[in-house]
């Protein structure tokens, strides 16, 4: 067993509600390994390489790169640096078709949303929103990852357990260092913000209930004896419990304003987001989707409430039962 000695963050400010990019260096007996990889700009390279550099070391040492989860502001450097210093790159496997960029994952996904925002009542908006994907997925074939992935399933490896931690993405873990009490938790906890739950199919094309999976994945990190949180973005979180409380009471204090939507008549997700959101709803459309069905479905599974397909458009409705 390696014992492990430092851990250097490298925090990246950002003109965002993110705050920063964080990603981090973790120095043991035998290895520095990366944990995650921000994004790929200038910013973020700079930033790793004076961490390195004030520490005595360079981008030949990494010996290995661990990825919580495929979104880009976690993978950027990925390729940049594996050009120059070829470590292995780990990752949970369901993020390989997403770093890959494979073809037939990507634009099965984009009917997936084509399908969801239809049946969700998104009307207009929801066409747009797929006509987007459908550029980007031509955009974005130069950011896959081309280096060699390894699987990183839960269990134990080198220092970590590595915990499944789904729900902002099907594919996040969490890497906990229990001699440290460390939990490296990608984004699954953020000081400052709710982690959004993102929509997202599942192998099968089916839709993972995403919201549902970030709140049994925070009641899973609850039972674990950890006295700091490294996190993807913000400061690091010490005695990180109360926040994730905080954050579980969050989701049902939602859900009843969504609720009482649905009561007032508001029938479908897509008016109920843009009743609630008003003007973000077309600014931020994916995310507002992802969080209104992510509690409708949260509301479903408490049988709060119901829903029947209407012409092709599920409509939902309140049940009579006690409150949250």
């Amino acid at each position: 067993m390696t014992t492990l000695t430092e851990v250097f963050p490298i925090i990246v400010p950002v003109r965002s509600s993110l705050k920063s990019i964080n990603f981090y260096l973790l120095k043991t007996d035998e290895s520095l390994i990366l944990i995650d990889a921000g994004l790929n700009n200038n910013e973020c390279w700079n930033a790793l390489n004076d961490t390195l550099n004030k520490n005595g070391l360079e981008i030949k040492d990494i010996s290995h790169i661990i990825l919580t989860h495929h979104h880009i502001d976690h993978v950027g450097l990925v390729n940049r640096i594996a050009s120059t210093n070829p470590v292995p790159v780990y990752a949970h496997p369901l993020a390989f078709p997403r770093l890959r960029r494979d073809e037939k994952f990507i634009y099965g996904r984009i009917e997936f949303f084509s399908k969801l925002y239809k049946e969700m009542g998104c009307g207009e908006s929801g066409k747009k929103q797929i006509e987007h994907l459908r550029k980007a997925a031509e955009a974005n074939e130069s950011q896959k990852i081309e280096c060699d992935l390894y699987e990183l399933s839960p269990g134990r490896f080198e220092n970590f357990e590595i915990i499944e931690v789904p729900g902002h993405a099907p594919d996040q873990i969490a890497l906990y260092a229990a001699d440290e009490d460390w939990l490296f938790a990608g984004d699954l906890l953020i000081s400052h913000i709710s982690s959004n739950a993102l929509v997202e199919p599942d192998a099968t094309g089916e839709r993972i209930r995403s919201l549902s999976a970030h709140n049994d994945s925070l009641k899973k990190v609850l039972s674990t004896p950890m006295d700091t949180v490294f996190s993807g973005h913000g400061v690091l979180i010490e005695n990180p419990r109360e926040l994730i409380e905080k954050r579980m009471a969050g989701i049902g204090r939602k859900a009843e304003k969504f609720l009482g939507l649905v009561e007032a008549g508001y029938a479908t997700a897509g008016d109920i987001a843009r009743a609630y959101y008003k003007d973000i709803y077309e600014k931020q459309f994916s995310l507002v989707m992802s969080e209104v069905i992510g509690h409708l479905d949260y509301l479903e599974e408490r049988g709060r409430v119901g829903k029947e397909l209407v012409n092709g458009i599920w409509r939902y409705v309140s049940k009579q039962v006690a409150r949250l």
